[in-house]
């Protein structure tokens, strides 16, 4: 039902020869940091229209440091639940959702801005409470994903990031945007889009972030907005993203 997470699979930070930003959180350091190895991501979303994520990333360079041009690797897992209801089976649904993924890709990275793309499989398990004609979407499988982020400073105060993936598993899709202006330190304020659905599900999401509060050695990201569902009908959303680097 939600695919909410794949945004949460941030990419590594972009190289400079002062500073360097996290694609996904919108935080900027004062000098860049090649001894960690290892970048993992954790989220959790949730509507007010009944649906719960939660997804946990781990992005790795093949060859280099993290702030350089590489190969990397992606690994993923989320899960969740949501509920609807089942116009079929006249009666309201339960669904649980997990899966996971490994994808293999290549980031560029430039002073000011990154970019990466990844290509892998994944697995995707659904299952529901009971069985609903109605929904498609039901079972296990696995599919072939590709996935794509960009980050960007325009200029010294703002930010860009994008993310979008797909998976043929499903025909999953995922995508966001965000843009910043910086408020303090490396923190950001913006607006934000997402559009995410498969087989069974349309939804978009409108709202707000704050983006590169940190707390010690994890960056934080804080989001929420409107939410409009082909199935459920409008309500609200709230997610918060934290990375750490190791």
């Amino acid at each position: 039902m939600a695919a909410a997470g794949a945004a949460q699979a941030a990419d590594l930070k972009r190289a400079s020869t002062s500073t360097s930003a996290d694609w996904y959180t919108g935080a900027e350091q004062q000098a860049v940091d090649d001894s960690w190895a290892i970048a993992v991501d954790g989220s959790t979303s949730v509507t007010s229209n009944s649906s719960a994520f939660g997804s946990i990333t781990v992005t790795a360079p093949l060859a280099g440091a993290p702030t350089q041009s590489g190969p990397r690797v992606r690994v993923e897992a989320i899960a969740g639940t949501y509920s609807y209801p089942g116009q079929a089976v006249a009666s309201r649904v339960t669904g649980y959702q997990q899966e996971g993924s490994v994808m293999g890709g290549y980031e560029w990275v430039w002073r000011d801005a990154a970019l990466a793309g990844f290509i892998g499989f994944n697995v995707r398990s659904n299952q529901l409470s009971i069985p609903d004609p109605g929904n498609p979407v039901v079972g296990t499988g696995i599919g072939l994903r590709v996935a794509a982020n960009f980050y960007a400073n325009p200029t010294d105060r703002t930010m860009v990031s994008a993310y979008g993936s797909y998976s043929t598993k499903f025909n999953a899709y995922y995508s966001r945007l965000r843009v910043g202006y910086m408020v303090a330190d490396g923190v950001y304020i913006g607006p934000e889009a997402l559009f995410l659905g498969d087989d069974f599900f349309r939804q978009y999401r409108i709202g707000a972030h704050l983006s590169g509060v940190s707390f010690g050695p994890v960056q934080m990201s804080l989001a929420a907005g409107f939410v409009q569902d082909r199935v459920q009908g409008s309500g609200y959303y709230s997610s918060i993203e934290a990375r750490a680097n190791f």
